[in-house]
């Protein structure tokens, strides 16, 4: 990715994170945390796909409906506070990935809590288990 690619990027992201802050009155909009979760123009910095992260997520489909609608009053208003030549078009996608996150998050605590609850909790102090090791080597001088 080049240079210009990268600052438009994150040109686009500011922007963009900034009007969906401030809203612009969308009833579909209304009611749902949307959070610019990254930015990718294309190689001739036409397009940006913009993915963004929508809670509660019973509301992803109505907001997602609402911000491809918005499309065009979204970069207008994105375009008034860079200082860019020419602001790409924004195609919108759900970007689920801090959701998944979450669950394996909640997966490995629950299995923590499991273990705990039935004392079978792993050691750390085995030579022999792999993370025991990585932590012995970094302790030592």
């Amino acid at each position: 990715m080049t240079r210009r690619a990268e600052q438009l990027n994150s040109v686009v992201h500011r922007a963009v994170q900034a009007v969906l802050t401030q809203g612009f009155g969308d009833p579909r909009l209304e009611g749902s945390l949307i959070t610019v979760t990254q930015v990718r123009v294309t190689e001739d910095l036409r397009i940006a796909v913009v993915g963004v992260s929508i809670m509660p997520a019973n509301r992803e489909a109505r907001a997602l409906a609402g911000l491809k609608a918005a499309t065009k009053n979204i970069r207008h208003r994105a375009a008034r506070l860079v200082d860019v030549q020419r602001l790409p078009e924004f195609v919108f996608k759900l970007d689920r990935s801090a959701k998944r996150e979450a669950d394996v998050l909640h997966a490995l605590d629950a299995v923590r809590q499991e273990w705990a609850a039935r004392g079978d909790a792993p050691t750390t102090d085995s030579k022999s288990e792999p993370c025991a090791r990585m932590d012995a080597q970094e302790n030592e001088p």
